[in-house]
C-alpha cells in the first residue's frame, strides 16, 4: 500500500499515524505530485469557465438607449387670441406659457367707480314747490360746504313773503345768519329793514330775502370767508327757483358777491361795474347795492344806497303799470 505525501500529512494532522512506511524513490514521489497539481490545475480552469458562462448567462440585458422625444409642435394663435395680462412684480416670477395664468394669478379688476349723489339737478330743482325746495337744500350734496369738508355746516334758508314784489339776495351767509337761523339776521338784517320802509316794503308781506350760498363759507380757522366761484354756482339753482316761486319782478341784491354771482361775473369784480344800472335776470329786473354790512362800517356810503334804492323802486313802477 502506498501512501502519498499529501496523505500523509493529512494523517498527522487529524493524529493517525501510518504504524509502517513504505520506502520509495524521491522522484517517484515529485513526479506524483506534479501529476495531482495538474489535475488540480485544469479543474480548477475548468470551474472559472463554468462559473463565467453561468454568470453571463444570468445577467440581465442592457437597456436599450431611449428615443428622442418628438419636436413639440408650434401652435398658431387663433384669430381675436389676447395675451395674458403682464405680471404684478408683487406676486414673483412665474413662468409664462402659451395658456393664460390661473385664477389666482390674474389681477382682480378695478372697483367700479361709485357715482357720488350730489342731489338734484338743475331742471329738478327748477320743477319744485316750496317744500321740495327746503327739502332738496338741507340734503345737498353740491359743494363742499355741505359735504362735511368744512364741519358739515347747515344751510341757511330763505325768509320772508312768499308772494313778494321784491327778491333781496346778499351773497352768502354769515355766521350771525347761521346762529339765527335766518339770512340777513343782527345789526345788518336791522338796517336792511329800514331800508326797505323807507320805499315802503317789508319782509312780513312784499320782500323776500335771501342768499346766494346757503352754507356759511368758512375759513381755516372757523370765521367767515368768501364763497368761490364753485360755491356760488352750486347754489345758484336754489335761488333760481326762489325767484320763480315768489313772483318777485325786482330784484335787489346786497353786495359785491351777489351782483356778480347773479351777473355771471367774476366774483373780485369790484361792485361801481354793477351799480348805477337796471339789468336783466331772467323776468325781473336786477339792481345792484352795498351789503348793509359795508353801510355799516362806511356810513357815508348810505347816500348811494339811498339811490339805488330809488333806482329799483322806479324800475318796479314801470313794470307795474
Amino acid at each position: 500500500m502506498s501512501v502519498s505525501k499529501r496523505d500523509e500529512v493529512f494523517l498527522q494532522e487529524m493524529g493517525i499515524a501510518p504504524l509502517w512506511r513504505l520506502r520509495r524513490q524521491p522522484q517517484d514521489d515529485a513526479a506524483q505530485d506534479g501529476e495531482q497539481a495538474a489535475q488540480t490545475q485544469q479543474a480548477e480552469v475548468a470551474l472559472g469557465d463554468a462559473v463565467a458562462a453561468d454568470t453571463e448567462a444570468q445577467a440581465p440585458a442592457a437597456p436599450p438607449a431611449p428615443a428622442a422625444p418628438p419636436a413639440a409642435p408650434v401652435l398658431a394663435r387663433p384669430p381675436g387670441f389676447i395675451p395674458p395680462p403682464p405680471r404684478d412684480p408683487a406676486w414673483g416670477e412665474v413662468p409664462m406659457t402659451s395658456a393664460p395664468p390661473p385664477a389666482a394669478w390674474a389681477p382682480s379688476p378695478p372697483p367700479a367707480p361709485v357715482e357720488e349723489d350730489t342731489g338734484p339737478s338743475p331742471e329738478e330743482i327748477a320743477r319744485m314747490d316750496w317744500d321740495e325746495l327746503r327739502t332738496a337744500i338741507a340734503s345737498c350734496r353740491r359743494c363742499g360746504g355741505c359735504k362735511g369738508g368744512e364741519g358739515g355746516r347747515k344751510p341757511v334758508y330763505g325768509a320772508g313773503a312768499r308772494q313778494a314784489r321784491w327778491f333781496a339776495a346778499a351773497g352768502a351767509t354769515s355766521s350771525a345768519d347761521e346762529k339765527a337761523g335766518q339770512p340777513l339776521s343782527g345789526e345788518a338784517g336791522k338796517l336792511l329793514d329800514n331800508m326797505l320802509a323807507a320805499v315802503d316794503l317789508s319782509r312780513q308781506d312784499s320782500v323776500y330775502v335771501t342768499s346766494l350760498v346757503k352754507c356759511r363759507p368758512a375759513s381755516a380757522n372757523g370765521g367767515d370767508r368768501a364763497p368761490t366761484f364753485e360755491e356760488a354756482a352750486a347754489c345758484r339753482p336754489f335761488l333760481e327757483r326762489e325767484l320763480a316761486l315768489t313772483g318777485a319782478s325786482t330784484v335787489l341784491t346786497l353786495g359785491q358777491i351777489a351782483a356778480n354771482g347773479l351777473l355771471g361775473k367774476p366774483l373780485q369784480e369790484p361792485l361801481a361795474g354793477a351799480r348805477g344800472a337796471v339789468h336783466a335776470l331772467g323776468d325781473a329786473d336786477l339792481v345792484a347795492t352795498l351789503h348793509p354790512g359795508e353801510l355799516l362800517r362806511r356810513g357815508a356810503d348810505k347816500a348811494l344806497a339811498w339811490a339805488d334804492l330809488c333806482r329799483a323802486r322806479a324800475a318796479h313802477a314801470r313794470r307795474s303799470r
